[in-house]
Protein backbone atom coordinates (compact mmCIF):
# COMPACT_ATOMS: atom_id res chain seq x y z
CA UNK A 1 0.00 0.00 0.00
CA UNK A 2 2.82 2.65 0.70
CA UNK A 3 4.72 1.90 -2.60
CA UNK A 4 0.96 2.51 -4.15
CA UNK A 5 0.33 5.71 -2.68
CA UNK A 6 3.85 6.58 -3.47
CA UNK A 7 3.32 5.54 -6.87
CA UNK A 8 -0.05 8.39 -7.42
CA UNK A 9 2.00 11.00 -5.41
CA UNK A 10 4.95 10.73 -7.73
CA UNK A 11 3.17 10.19 -11.01
CA UNK A 12 -0.14 12.01 -10.60
CA UNK A 13 0.71 14.71 -13.34
CA UNK A 14 1.03 11.84 -16.06
CA UNK A 15 -1.48 10.07 -14.23
CA UNK A 16 -3.76 12.86 -15.05
CA UNK A 17 -2.90 13.37 -18.51
CA UNK A 18 -2.94 9.26 -19.08
CA UNK A 19 -7.12 9.50 -17.76
CA UNK A 20 -7.79 12.68 -19.62
CA UNK A 21 -6.81 11.26 -23.16
CA UNK A 22 -8.29 8.17 -22.16
CA UNK A 23 -11.69 9.59 -21.25
CA UNK A 24 -11.28 11.87 -24.95
CA UNK A 25 -11.21 8.57 -26.63
CA UNK A 26 -13.92 6.72 -24.38
CA UNK A 27 -16.27 9.66 -24.78
CA UNK A 28 -16.51 10.19 -28.40
CA UNK A 29 -16.50 6.13 -29.02
CA UNK A 30 -19.36 7.05 -26.10
CA UNK A 31 -20.64 9.26 -28.77
CA UNK A 32 -20.87 7.47 -31.77
CA UNK A 33 -21.97 4.15 -30.69
CA UNK A 34 -24.98 6.52 -29.00
CA UNK A 35 -25.43 8.07 -32.43
CA UNK A 36 -25.30 4.61 -34.32
CA UNK A 37 -27.63 2.64 -31.93
CA UNK A 38 -30.04 5.92 -32.38
CA UNK A 39 -30.87 5.45 -36.18
CA UNK A 40 -30.10 1.70 -36.25
CA UNK A 41 -33.30 0.22 -38.17
CA UNK A 42 -32.81 -3.33 -38.01
CA UNK A 43 -32.88 -5.79 -34.30
CA UNK A 44 -29.99 -7.03 -35.36
CA UNK A 45 -27.82 -3.74 -36.27
CA UNK A 46 -29.51 -2.35 -33.06
CA UNK A 47 -28.54 -5.44 -30.52
CA UNK A 48 -24.40 -4.47 -32.10
CA UNK A 49 -24.71 -0.73 -31.73
CA UNK A 50 -26.64 -1.60 -28.37
CA UNK A 51 -23.41 -3.80 -27.09
CA UNK A 52 -20.90 -0.88 -28.53
CA UNK A 53 -22.92 1.70 -26.71
CA UNK A 54 -22.96 -0.49 -23.24
CA UNK A 55 -19.12 -1.05 -23.57
CA UNK A 56 -18.06 2.54 -24.34
CA UNK A 57 -20.50 3.65 -21.56
CA UNK A 58 -18.95 1.62 -19.18
CA UNK A 59 -15.00 2.21 -19.91
CA UNK A 60 -16.20 5.93 -19.46
CA UNK A 61 -17.57 5.46 -15.74
CA UNK A 62 -14.67 3.76 -15.45
CA UNK A 63 -12.28 6.43 -16.72
CA UNK A 64 -14.52 8.85 -14.22
CA UNK A 65 -13.94 6.56 -11.62
CA UNK A 66 -10.33 6.23 -11.64
CA UNK A 67 -10.06 10.08 -12.14
CA UNK A 68 -12.19 10.94 -9.60
CA UNK A 69 -10.05 8.44 -6.75
CA UNK A 70 -6.63 10.23 -7.89
CA UNK A 71 -7.90 13.45 -7.16
CA UNK A 72 -9.11 12.10 -3.90
CA UNK A 73 -6.65 10.01 -2.88
CA UNK A 74 -3.89 12.76 -4.20
CA UNK A 75 -5.70 15.97 -2.39
CA UNK A 76 -7.29 14.44 0.79
CA UNK A 77 -5.07 10.83 1.60
CA UNK A 78 -1.86 11.66 0.92
CA UNK A 79 -0.98 14.67 2.57
CA UNK A 80 -2.96 13.32 5.76
CA UNK A 81 0.11 10.29 6.03
CA UNK A 82 3.00 10.93 7.94
CA UNK A 83 6.07 11.84 5.99
CA UNK A 84 8.12 8.31 6.61
CA UNK A 85 5.44 7.27 3.62
CA UNK A 86 7.48 8.91 1.25
CA UNK A 87 10.93 7.98 2.00
CA UNK A 88 12.85 4.91 1.44
CA UNK A 89 15.02 4.02 4.87
CA UNK A 90 12.29 2.88 7.62
CA UNK A 91 14.42 3.84 10.30
CA UNK A 92 13.73 7.51 10.16
CA UNK A 93 10.23 8.78 12.55
CA UNK A 94 8.80 11.24 10.19
CA UNK A 95 6.04 13.13 12.16
CA UNK A 96 4.25 16.27 11.90
CA UNK A 97 5.49 17.67 15.51
CA UNK A 98 9.29 16.62 15.68
CA UNK A 99 10.45 15.45 19.77
CA UNK A 100 13.52 16.13 18.55
CA UNK A 101 15.09 12.85 20.79
CA UNK A 102 17.37 10.29 19.17
CA UNK A 103 17.07 6.27 19.98
CA UNK A 104 19.39 4.85 22.57
CA UNK A 105 21.44 2.74 20.05
CA UNK A 106 21.91 6.27 17.77
CA UNK A 107 23.38 8.05 21.30
CA UNK A 108 25.45 5.47 22.11
CA UNK A 109 26.81 5.35 18.81
CA UNK A 110 27.06 9.39 18.59
CA UNK A 111 28.71 8.82 21.79
CA UNK A 112 31.52 6.78 20.67
CA UNK A 113 32.48 8.13 17.52
CA UNK A 114 35.35 10.21 17.73
CA UNK A 115 35.20 14.31 17.69
CA UNK A 116 37.43 16.50 15.70
CA UNK A 117 37.36 20.65 15.43
CA UNK A 118 33.95 21.42 13.78
CA UNK A 119 34.16 22.86 10.29
CA UNK A 120 31.56 25.31 8.82
CA UNK A 121 29.80 24.17 5.85
CA UNK A 122 27.17 26.65 4.95
CA UNK A 123 26.86 26.58 1.13
CA UNK A 124 23.47 24.40 1.20
CA UNK A 125 22.03 27.66 3.61
CA UNK A 126 20.16 30.03 1.25
CA UNK A 127 18.29 32.73 2.56
CA UNK A 128 14.42 32.41 3.06
CA UNK A 129 14.82 28.79 1.65
CA UNK A 130 16.54 26.68 3.94
CA UNK A 131 18.68 28.24 7.01
CA UNK A 132 19.01 27.62 10.75
CA UNK A 133 18.63 30.76 12.97
CA UNK A 134 19.02 28.95 15.97
CA UNK A 135 21.47 27.27 16.71
CA UNK A 136 23.96 29.25 14.90
CA UNK A 137 27.74 28.09 13.96
CA UNK A 138 29.94 27.99 17.17
CA UNK A 139 26.53 28.65 19.69
CA UNK A 140 27.04 26.03 22.90
CA UNK A 141 23.69 24.51 23.41
CA UNK A 142 22.77 22.05 26.08
CA UNK A 143 19.84 20.51 27.59
CA UNK A 144 16.68 20.57 25.04
CA UNK A 145 16.63 23.06 22.43
CA UNK A 146 14.13 24.55 19.69
CA UNK A 147 15.58 24.76 16.63
CA UNK A 148 14.11 27.29 14.42
CA UNK A 149 14.82 28.90 11.31
CA UNK A 150 13.31 28.50 7.61
CA UNK A 151 12.78 25.66 5.27
CA UNK A 152 10.45 26.80 2.11
CA UNK A 153 11.20 25.59 -1.67
CA UNK A 154 9.89 25.14 -4.57
CA UNK A 155 7.88 21.78 -4.72
CA UNK A 156 8.29 21.31 -0.67
CA UNK A 157 7.81 17.52 0.01
CA UNK A 158 9.15 17.98 3.84
CA UNK A 159 12.15 18.35 5.64
CA UNK A 160 14.52 16.53 8.46
CA UNK A 161 17.04 17.78 10.47
CA UNK A 162 20.35 15.39 11.89
CA UNK A 163 23.12 15.84 14.03
CA UNK A 164 26.92 13.83 13.76
CA UNK A 165 29.91 14.17 15.64
CA UNK A 166 32.47 16.91 13.93
CA UNK A 167 34.32 15.97 10.92
CA UNK A 168 31.94 12.40 11.14
CA UNK A 169 29.41 11.28 7.73
CA UNK A 170 27.51 9.23 10.60
CA UNK A 171 24.51 11.40 10.41
CA UNK A 172 21.36 10.45 12.93
CA UNK A 173 18.13 11.89 11.96
CA UNK A 174 16.71 13.61 14.88
CA UNK A 175 13.14 14.48 13.37
CA UNK A 176 11.34 16.15 10.40
CA UNK A 177 8.17 17.63 9.40
CA UNK A 178 5.64 18.06 6.32
CA UNK A 179 5.19 21.92 6.68
CA UNK A 180 6.56 24.89 5.13
CA UNK A 181 8.06 26.92 7.82
CA UNK A 182 9.43 30.44 7.86
CA UNK A 183 11.08 32.06 10.41
CA UNK A 184 9.80 29.63 12.91
CA UNK A 185 9.75 26.69 14.77
CA UNK A 186 11.67 23.56 13.10
CA UNK A 187 11.51 21.40 16.20
CA UNK A 188 12.59 20.29 19.52
CA UNK A 189 16.31 18.69 20.51
CA UNK A 190 17.30 16.94 23.17
CA UNK A 191 21.11 17.10 23.54
CA UNK A 192 21.23 16.23 27.26
CA UNK A 193 22.27 12.10 26.55
CA UNK A 194 24.90 13.26 24.24
CA UNK A 195 28.64 13.57 25.30
CA UNK A 196 29.54 17.02 25.55
CA UNK A 197 31.68 17.78 22.47
CA UNK A 198 31.59 19.16 19.30
CA UNK A 199 28.89 18.14 17.08
CA UNK A 200 27.46 19.08 12.92
CA UNK A 201 23.85 19.87 13.11
CA UNK A 202 22.44 19.57 9.15
CA UNK A 203 19.12 20.81 8.38
CA UNK A 204 17.86 18.64 4.45
CA UNK A 205 14.91 19.53 2.00
CA UNK A 206 13.34 17.20 0.11
CA UNK A 207 11.24 18.36 -2.39
CA UNK A 208 7.81 16.17 -3.64
CA UNK A 209 9.49 14.34 -6.04
CA UNK A 210 12.50 13.08 -3.12
CA UNK A 211 15.31 15.26 -4.29
CA UNK A 212 17.56 15.84 -1.73
CA UNK A 213 18.54 19.48 -2.08
CA UNK A 214 22.24 20.52 -0.33
CA UNK A 215 22.12 20.45 3.39
CA UNK A 216 22.35 23.59 5.54
CA UNK A 217 25.12 22.61 7.78
CA UNK A 218 26.33 24.17 11.35
CA UNK A 219 28.48 23.29 13.93
CA UNK A 220 27.78 23.83 17.58
CA UNK A 221 28.93 22.47 20.62
CA UNK A 222 27.12 20.57 23.02
CA UNK A 223 27.87 21.48 26.97
CA UNK A 224 26.75 19.69 30.09
CA UNK A 225 23.90 21.39 31.96
CA UNK A 226 25.18 23.18 35.44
Amino acid sequence: MIEFYRFLDTYEALIYILLAIGGMFSFRWLLRSWREWRIAVFSLEREFSGRRLARSTAISIIIAILFCAEFFIASFVIPGLPADFFVSTPTLDFISTPTGTLSPEIQTQLANSPANLPEANTSGCVPNQIELTFPQAGDEISGAIELTGTVNIPNFGFYKYEVAPAGSDTWATIAAGRAVVNAGALGRWDTTALTPGDYQLRLVAIDNEGTILPACIVPVRVTSLQ
